[in-house]
């Protein structure tokens, strides 16, 4: 789900939607692909039309659109951006007493203090980051560390996302941190210098699973920091490729789910209604068969086994997991201008 393609303002002014019936009482914000009704069938059994999407590329987009007045009722978007949106003040708690589900939402993704006592963040969907590797020239010893970005038999072959939480989710997993809500300034310092270090034997950032898939097909790419997605899709198409989730240092999980914007125009309980039916357990396979885990525990378990989620880079494993819940605005500031300043070399 994390897509980094980026519409324009023109395009986004368009507010391309979805070609089906279309609810006019609830507006949608959200990822091109999301309006997948498979999704939120639920949704569409209850009121007899998906609701009306509108579409943007990355996270900023969506923030300064809504920063600027347009009033959609709810929004999609990752743990990592919640605190920006909560200090706006363009989105409002949830009741969670309207969300069934939501004693049976993972606890890995929701935290112990998700909007400082309020629920501003409903998870609904998540996916893993692990090493991504070429097993039939990276030996799995080498891949049992996430010291592997430091080895200098790969410089030039490795790549990184160009994405400020799922970089800063290795670099803390690396220097000993699987809990990025409470890092010091030390931590943050630690994490800093890691990158800087294994910047020089990257070959590039990449920014789209496709052009990550290209780059590790073509042999460009033999060790990567990748989404669990592409894992599914190289052995679907037979090309070679590991995912290893258990370095000796862990893994991470992100995650994405709604909020509820102030101004919404559209009915309030339909916002309910299609949350409910984003975690509902009819959402559970057509999600996965996407590369995505439903934030419902529950669900999930009930719907799919685990061989399936291990063939989806989902199953349970055994070591640190860093889950990239909600941050302080400024700490997630912070990471992204230092992130910036180590891609250009500083």
């Amino acid at each position: 789900m994390k897509l980094t393609s980026f519409l324009s303002a023109a395009s986004i002014a368009a507010l391309a939607t979805a070609g089906m019936a279309q609810d006019a009482d609830l507006l949608v914000f959200d990822y091109s692909g999301f309006e997948d009704p498979a999704y939120h069938q639920a949704y569409i059994d209850q009121h007899g039309a998906s609701p009306t999407f509108a579409f943007f590329g990355d996270e900023d987009e969506a923030f300064q659109k809504v920063r600027a007045g347009f009033n959609a009722d709810v929004a999609h978007i990752c743990a990592g951006s919640v605190s920006r949106w909560t200090d706006s003040g363009i989105i409002e708690p949830w009741d969670t007493s309207l969300i069934p589900a939501f004693d049976d939402l993972d606890s890995n993704l929701t935290g112990t203090d998700v909007g400082g006592g309020d629920t501003y963040f409903i998870p609904t969907d998540f996916g893993s980051t692990a090493i991504a590797y070429n097993p039939e020239e990276v030996p799995a010893e080498d891949v049992a560390t996430l010291d592997v970005f430091k080895n200098p038999k790969y410089a030039g072959r490795m790549t990184l996302p160009d994405n400020v939480d799922d970089a800063y989710a290795l670099a803390y997993l690396a220097t000993g941190v699987d809990d990025w809500t409470t890092a010091t300034d030390e931590q943050f310092e630690a994490a800093s210098n890691w990158l800087r270090e294994v910047h020089p034997n990257l070959r590039t950032y990449w920014t789209d699973p496709a052009e990550l898939a290209q780059l590790m097909s073509s042999g460009e790419i033999l060790v990567s920091w990748a989404w669990n997605e592409t894992y599914p899709a190289m052995v679907e198409e037979g090309r070679p490729i590991g995912f290893q989730r258990e370095p000796a240092e862990g893994s991470s999980l992100w995650l994405c789910g709604y909020v509820n914007l102030v101004g919404g125009q559209g009915v309030e309980q339909k916002a309910y209604d299609y949350i409910n039916a984003m975690l509902s357990e009819a959402s559970v396979v057509p999600l996965l068969d996407a590369g995505f885990g439903s934030a419902n525990a529950a669900a999930l378990t009930s719907q799919v086994t685990e061989e399936d989620l291990v063939a989806s880079g989902l199953g349970v494993i055994d070591v640190p997991v860093l889950a990239q819940l909600p941050l302080p605005n400024a700490m997630r500031e912070r990471q992204a201008e230092t992130f910036e300043l180590i891609k250009a070399g500083f």
